[in-house]
């Protein structure tokens, strides 16, 4: 295959690196958070009232550092230049426009905060609880339902409980720089303590920061490492390596739908994860189910605490929920991402695997991608168009254990659950 064009190339690079610069102010995350007052406050109400957040908080408390309508108008400006420059049936083109549509409907997003149009863009952006994973299959809020009740059951057992949370953020700290500088050697990778956020951890661009007054224990630790570390900074490292695409080490939300369920897969192949960490997740899908049913941040917080949850986990979840909206409003639906991901990334690796189709797995770790979008990276791989993966985690470096367990998943898929429960259950 000829090397590519030096002059598509190059518009590649120019095009890529305005997107990049382009959603550099756009932080979601910061733009829709509650600050810890709040939280203070509510729990000085005895967690009866809902808290004071409204349109105006936002604001005052999380102003944008950009104009919106200049910021819209900049991404339609690159997405027109990318078709004059690249060509509309440009494969990569479809993409790289994909993301300018993608990042004004975000900046949109955020402009409407603490409204209903807030969340309506929201659910148009990571999905709803009532989407199907194909046509006739259950719901994302079946699956909640579904796996909420496998879970209970797992953790009244005395051996599920996780041990007590008492290792300090400083500690914390310390144990992830000395792992990630282990994976990552060569990358400048640093773990920081960070005062100002809601999240126990966020991965950024080349650093992982942990909430200071946070508490972990070693499982938590786990996680972190293979979550944060080998999956969102593992797939950044590897998207601001490429030469020519840059755009992929920025993920639009199409891409976290991936990136979330990678991560999530990641924790749960490597024998990290927890039945206490999945039931957290699942409660995410739950929570937002009841929000897009009606229920308000004090009836998810409640029905978090009767089902088991601490009131600083039902807190943190309802917070999840409902940032970006107010407490009676449309949910932030993001968290349907990990599970929806997790479901769809593993499917895709059955298949995979079942199919021969190996080369496909380590292009998961290109960049900040879209499932959707991998046969193309493939493609464009092959082209020299982007490079492969850097880094890859060790169950994908090295595919052969995956693939021995992996080999009887879709034999096992198709045995009936109900007939292995009445020729099995005498034995329990």
């Amino acid at each position: 295959m000829s090397a590519p064009d030096p002059h598509y190339l190059s518009l590649v690079r120019e095009l890529s690196e305005r997107i990049v610069e382009a959603q550099r102010p756009i932080r979601v995350l910061d733009a829709i958070k509650w600050h810890s007052t709040v939280r203070k406050e509510f729990f000085a109400r005895d967690c009866r009232e809902l808290p004071a957040v409204d349109q105006d908080y936002y604001q005052r408390n999380n102003p944008l550092d950009f104009d919106p309508a200049v910021k819209r108008a900049e991404f339609q400006q690159i997405e027109r230049d990318i078709a004059r420059k690249l060509g509309q049936l440009n494969p990569l083109a479809q993409i790289m426009r994909r993301m300018c549509r993608e990042y004004r409907s975000v900046v949109r997003m955020l402009e409407v905060r603490g409204s209903n149009e807030f969340g309506t863009i929201s659910e148009d952006l990571y999905g709803s609880s009532s989407d199907v994973f194909h046509a006739g299959d259950p719901t994302l809020a079946d699956l909640g339902t579904a796996m909420e009740a496998t879970l209970i059951n797992l953790l009244q057992n005395a051996s599920m409980q996780e041990a007590r949370k008492d290792i300090r953020a400083e500690t914390a700290v310390a144990i992830l720089n000395e792992r990630l500088l282990a994976v990552f050697p060569d990358a400048g990778i640093r773990v920081l303590l960070n005062d100002q956020m809601t999240a126990d951890a966020a991965a950024g661009s080349d650093y992982l920061k942990i909430r200071s007054d946070a508490l972990f224990n070693r499982l938590d630790i786990d996680v972190l490492e293979v979550h944060e570390g080998w999956v969102h900074l593992g797939t950044t490292l590897n998207g601001t390596a490429q030469p020519w695409c840059t755009f992929l080490g920025k993920g639009t939300p199409s891409a976290t739908t991936t990136q979330e369920g990678l991560a999530v897969l990641t924790e749960i192949l490597t024998l990290r994860s927890s039945p206490s960490r999945l039931y957290r997740l699942i409660n995410r899908v739950r929570a937002v189910t009841l929000a897009e049913e009606g229920a308000d941040f004090l009836d998810v917080f409640n029905y978090l605490l009767q089902h088991n949850m601490t009131p600083e986990d039902s807190y943190s979840i309802a917070v999840r929920v409902f940032r970006g909206s107010t407490p009676t409003g449309r949910p932030f639906t993001k968290d349907l991402a990990y599970m929806r991901g997790f479901v769809q990334t593993y499917n895709f690796l059955r298949l995979a695997m079942s199919q021969g189709e190996l080369d496909s797995l380590p292009v998961l770790f290109c960049g900040k991608i879209t499932l959707e979008d991998i046969k193309t990276w493939r493609l464009l791989i092959d082209e020299g168009v982007v490079i492969a993966p850097q880094f890859l985690p060790p169950h994908f470096a090295d595919l052969k254990g995956l693939a021995t367990w992996m080999s009887f998943s879709r034999f096992i898929a198709s045995l009936s659950f109900d007939q292995l429960q009445a020729d099995y259950g005498a034995l329990l």
